[in-house]
């Protein structure tokens, strides 16, 4: 019971740390700093090239744009492209954490979760005093935008199942299922990189987005294949990474859902829709504290397994 006791309270990291990037759309290089938070805080962004630092929590209230990416904002002062690093923290039970941004956008990166997952777990992982809590699915609820859909339904553990279908060869129906845990999010999903096809390319960038794009953070296809030299990571990296992103999008409600989703062709605009459709319909769920192992049992619910907090070896 010792690994999945430690996974009932809060998490934040052990000390401050610290990567540079470049913006997928903006274009621009970015510092990005991580630090610990205190119990209850949440994730907060806190731009510090704004005139006033304010911080802004990521939380569904705050998101004010989910045109190809997922951003948030307060008074004026936005940070796009949250959703690879709300992944990160939700993959790897990290509740609490303030991250400092010297610009518009969160880095890309290799277009994945990995370099912040490796970036997190080089300083170390450090569990709070105080219990998580998580929200557990009473009723089956459903959002549906034109052939886009999500439903959830009660279940004992959290589930994804996930089918993506694009008229492409390259990217047929493609379905994969995630009982999700800690170990499977960094081994099956955190290197699943974003990505992006060579004809839309140019009016991304004549619209001024993408502009940091490359193949070096990006998959992008041609009318047949894959244009980037090493390939895929792995043969359905493509609905992979949508789940990536889904879990980074569900992360800003600040608690671990424990239910079963079934998702087909979802984008950052439904999932947003649904976060706040739940939050809204009180009778759909049931927020639930955790003490100890044992309430697990009772309450009958398989609280998900986040990893371990030891730093890794340099």
């Amino acid at each position: 019971m010792g690994e999945k006791q430690v996974d009932f309270k809060q998490r934040t990291v052990r000390d401050d740390v610290s990567c540079t990037g470049i913006g997928l759309h903006s274009g621009q290089k970015v510092r990005l700093t991580v630090k610990p938070a205190p119990p209850d805080t949440g994730i907060k962004f806190i731009r510090k090239d704004a005139s006033h630092n304010r911080a802004i929590k990521a939380h569904f209230d705050n998101v004010v744009d989910t045109h190809l990416s997922t951003t948030i904002g307060c008074n004026g002062t936005r940070v796009s492209t949250i959703e690879h690093l709300m992944a990160t923290f939700f993959g790897l039970g990290i509740d609490n954490a303030r991250v400092e941004i010297d610009g518009p956008e969160v880095p890309i990166m290799d277009g994945s979760s990995a370099p912040f997952v490796f970036l997190l777990k080089s300083v170390g992982i450090r569990e709070q005093k105080k219990p998580k809590s998580f929200i557990v699915l009473k009723k089956t609820l459903r959002v549906r935008e034109g052939n886009k859909s999500i439903a959830i339904h009660p279940a004992n553990e959290l589930k994804i199942s996930y089918t993506i279908d694009f008229n492409h060869p390259m990217i047929k129906e493609q379905k994969y299922d995630l009982h999700f845990s800690g170990k499977d999010f960094i081994t099956e999903i955190s290197r699943a990189r974003t990505f992006g096809f060579l004809n839309d390319v140019q009016a991304l960038r004549e619209a001024g987005l993408g502009l940091g794009g490359s193949l070096d953070n990006a998959i992008i296809i041609d009318d047949f294949r894959v244009l980037n030299e090493d390939g895929l990571r792995y043969k359905d990296e493509f609905v992979r990474h949508k789940i990536l992103d889904f879990l980074g999008d569900i992360a800003i409600l600040g608690a671990p859902i424990i239910g079963h989703f079934v998702v087909e062709k979802s984008g950052h605009s439904l999932n947003q829709a649904i976060l706040r459709k739940l939050i809204a319909n009180r009778r759909y769920w049931e927020r639930l504290v955790l003490d100890n192992p044992e309430e697990c049992i009772k309450n009958r619910v398989k609280i998900p397994v986040f990893g371990s907090l030891e730093p890794i070896p340099a």
